[in-house]
């Protein structure tokens, strides 16, 4: 009868209505699930708002800025908006920003790993004035022969296409800027895997690319860079358009007399024409001295690089193909350099 009751009681307590005390929730059950979520949401502190849109320019310094970002797909697309901002400006306005602050957050990227963004910012090198990159070359080239002597091979290919933009825009200013001439030599050499004393330095390795997967198409955008480095350091020079360089030499005796060669006496154009002195700057080695001169420099490759030149020239004709005919190209220059008689 005991355990009658007892389980009669049992079974009348679930039926029965908790007493609930005020203030007290209702007790959960033993099988409750919690099925609430909470979502994620970002809270600014401050926040602006304006009616108007923003200016080009803020946007050109804004994208600017992005450039340093973490992000592959970021650092292109802002190299392509900058790029787009530069060429469909009015013909004969100013740039956004200077030229000066334009490569301050461009020229790293000559060093990065991604080679959609080294591509994006070799189309907007070749969109700034060229008038503006000739007092800029001092500041590229460094970072250009640390992409020369990259380990990645991609990285040198693109440094030497950047390089190959520089002599075309700039011309013979690559080559007269302080350690434009010497140390840019070693690079190539060591690009090439034509190594001297001095470019071994530069380089370990003796062979930076070879042929497997690309034809040897590296190094034949090597060779034509080099043609047209040399083609400024210690080629014929060109005289102005329309002019042949019989007037050019006789420009001169349009003077009157008694002034004789007034034109090779007048103040260089330069922006900075006693820059070669290095009067207030540290002191240069002979790897990092400027040679504006042709001879000067035709003196000092005949001496330090031509044996080395003409070997990697010869073993690249000898593979033949496009590595040949692009050798022949520094060949020419070659040959016309001395039949200029720039040589001794």
């Amino acid at each position: 009868m005991g355990s009658s009751a007892k389980r009669k009681k049992e079974k009348q307590k679930d039926f029965q209505k908790p007493k609930l005390k005020v203030g007290k929730a209702k007790a959960k059950p033993e099988n409750f699930t919690d099925t609430s979520f909470r979502s994620k949401a970002i809270v600014l502190n401050q926040q602006s708002l304006h009616v108007a849109a923003p200016t080009s320019t803020s946007q050109f310094q804004h994208h600017l800025s992005l450039l340093s970002s973490k992000s592959d797909n970021q650092r292109r697309d802002s190299l392509a908006h900058l790029t787009t901002s530069i060429v469909a400006r009015p013909v004969n306005s100013p740039l956004p920003q200077p030229v000066s602050m334009i490569l301050s957050p461009l020229l790293p990227l000559l060093l990065d790993a991604n080679n959609h963004v080294r591509s994006q910012l070799l189309k907007l090198l070749r969109t700034l004035p060229r008038a503006d990159i000739e007092d800029h070359v001092a500041q590229i080239l460094p970072y250009v022969r640390a992409g020369m002597t990259h380990l990645a091979a991609d990285i040198r290919v693109s440094a030497v296409e950047v390089l190959s933009w520089m002599v075309d825009a700039a011309g013979e200013q690559v080559v007269r800027c302080a350690g434009g001439w010497i140390k840019t030599l070693n690079c190539f050499l060591s690009v090439l895997g034509w190594h001297t004393e001095e470019s071994a330095r530069w380089s370990s390795n003796r062979a930076s690319f070879g042929k497997s997967g690309s034809q040897g198409r590296p190094m034949v955008k090597v060779l034509a860079a080099l043609a047209e480095f040399l083609e400024a350091g210690v080629g014929q020079p060109k005289a102005a358009p329309g002019e042949s360089p019989e007037q050019e030499e006789g420009a001169s005796s349009m003077w009157p007399f008694p002034l004789c060669d007034t034109a090779h006496h007048m103040g260089s154009d330069s922006s900075a024409p006693f820059a070669y002195l290095n009067l207030f700057g540290q002191p240069r080695d002979e790897e990092g001295e400027m040679y504006e001169t042709r001879e000067d420099r035709y003196r000092v490759f005949s001496t330090r690089f031509l044996p080395a030149v003409e070997r990697g020239l010869k073993s690249a004709r000898e593979e033949g193909g496009e590595l040949g005919r692009a050798s022949s190209g520094v060949t020419k220059v070659l040959k016309e350099a001395l039949a200029y008689g720039a040589g001794p």
